[in-house]
């Protein structure tokens, strides 16, 4: 479908320390008909003044893990969805997504992927397709097809998609919810994806 005009599209501002990926990154975005590139910049203080309207920050910063979550911290009180890429063990989706991101993404992942993460981003969910690096027990214990529902989740998809990757209804996707919000104490989607990071249950594509 053809998009008409900017204000259809998903704003997108980018920031990334090095210059190769946040070229490549900006071009790729600036190609897609339904993204619109606001900003690309190296740093957080070279963009600041310009992430205003932009619905997603792509963040893509080589640095140490508190200073990368304060930046995800802030970005997110500030209202923007933020999608976190790194390649670095020293980051992991669990510190990112306790931070306030809405996603986080490999470095090594395929266009097609990065692009499928930016709009579901941009779509107010989560999407997280990477494995986390420091996990914590799987308690409470969660039934294979709670994990296979947790995972789905995570990975941005809705619960119309959960039940047709599954072969089941979206009456049973509901009633798994409820029982993982029994478990769990909560059934906010934010987070549902937090506790699947935790316990490894996403998965690479």
């Amino acid at each position: 479908m053809p998009v008409s005009g900017c204000a259809e599209r998903v704003r997108i501002a980018v920031i990334g320390d090095c210059p190769v990926f946040r070229h490549g990154i900006s071009n790729l975005i600036s190609a897609a008909p339904d993204l619109h590139l606001i900003a690309a910049a190296p740093s957080m203080e070279s963009v600041d003044g310009s992430l205003r309207g932009a619905q997603v920050v792509l963040v893509d910063l080589q640095q140490p893990a508190p200073r990368l979550t304060a930046a995800v911290t802030k970005l997110h009180r500030r209202g923007h969805a933020v999608l976190v890429v790194s390649s670095s063990p020293q980051i992991d989706a669990v510190q990112v997504i306790r931070a306030g991101a809405s996603g986080y993404l490999s470095r090594q992942a395929e266009a097609h992927e990065m692009l499928t993460a930016i709009r579901t981003v941009g779509s107010g969910r989560s999407y997280v397709s990477a494995p986390a690096s420091r996990l914590v027990g799987l308690s409470p214990h969660f039934t294979d097809r709670e994990q296979e529902i947790l995972r789905l989740l995570a990975n941005g998809s809705t619960d119309h998609e959960i039940a047709a990757e599954l072969g089941i209804s979206k009456h049973t996707v509901h009633s798994h919810l409820d029982r993982i919000g029994e478990k769990t104490g909560s059934r906010r989607r934010p987070d549902l994806t937090r506790i699947a990071v935790e316990h490894g249950l996403t998965s690479l594509e």
